[in-house]
């Protein structure tokens, strides 16, 4: 099915809204990816690095909620916080896990609210996960605009249609999620940050590759294998619930 833009004043500026929330965060990793900020990220005081993370993608948060709320029913908007939490916890006892292959599984929450409530709920969802981890763990803060973009292309998926393609969209928003990821693990991280990253980082050092070029080789090699596994788990969720139950939780537009 084909989405077109909204003609009715409320959804055209919840659209102009979210176009404006991924520009700001777009901007702000951009801006990471430039300053190369070396900070520590053990505090959300400390460092300029810091402060730009926290600042751009904090306002980028709010004007998608503002691009959200208005067209999501208030049971949509209930599954937020819960995504939030399934996020948070699966993504910290995955990263204490030593996995041979750097998995994350942190987004399940998010990719399921973007399936049943479209795009910018998705995005809402991811770029809020990464500000509440920041909390407990700084060093996601850098990744929202990565969370951001998952949330919003999972929304496009054909969920409900070619259902069979969804894996292959995991796949694909997976190598997406690597392009982005991978400079703020090489510039802000040395390449290290996140689950056993670092042992798949010297291995392709090890076969000669430079620094930022392992750290592309690494991010492409697990983030699609990592978001194969997400959509794959979402979808067998979505096809599991009946349709009565996905229509409430659908947007209005």
């Amino acid at each position: 099915m084909s989405r077109t833009l909204p003609t009715d004043p409320a959804n055209r500026r919840s659209y102009l809204l979210s176009t404006l929330a991924l520009g700001i965060m777009a901007i702000t990793w951009l801006a990471l990816v430039l300053m190369h900020p070396e900070d520590q990220w053990d505090s959300l005081a400390q460092g300029s690095g810091a402060l730009v993370a926290l600042l751009g993608f904090g306002l980028g948060a709010v004007v998608a909620l503002f691009a959200v709320i208005p067209v999501l029913p208030p049971r949509a908007l209930s599954l937020i916080p819960v995504a939030l939490v399934i996020n948070i916890v699966l993504g910290q006892i995955i990263g204490t896990m030593p996995l041979p292959i750097p998995l994350y599984l942190d987004c399940i929450g998010t990719v399921l609210v973007a399936a049943l409530c479209g795009p910018r709920a998705g995005m809402a969802t991811g770029v809020l996960s990464a500000l509440v981890w920041g909390v407990f763990n700084p060093t996601v803060i850098p990744f929202a605009a990565d969370y951001a973009m998952i949330g919003f292309l999972a929304g496009l998926a054909p969920w409900t249609t070619r259902r069979w393609l969804v894996p292959v969209w995991g796949i694909v928003v997976g190598a997406l999620s690597a392009l982005m990821a991978a400079p703020i693990a090489s510039f802000i991280f040395g390449g290290t940050a996140g689950t056993g990253t670092g042992l798949l980082v010297s291995f392709y050092r090890s076969l000669g590759l430079s620094p930022m070029s392992a750290v592309y080789a690494q991010s492409l090699s697990s983030d699609p294998i990592d978001k194969l596994i997400v959509f794959s788990l979402v979808l067998l969720i979505i096809s599991a619930l009946p349709e009565r139950t996905r229509r409430v939780f659908a947007p209005t537009a």
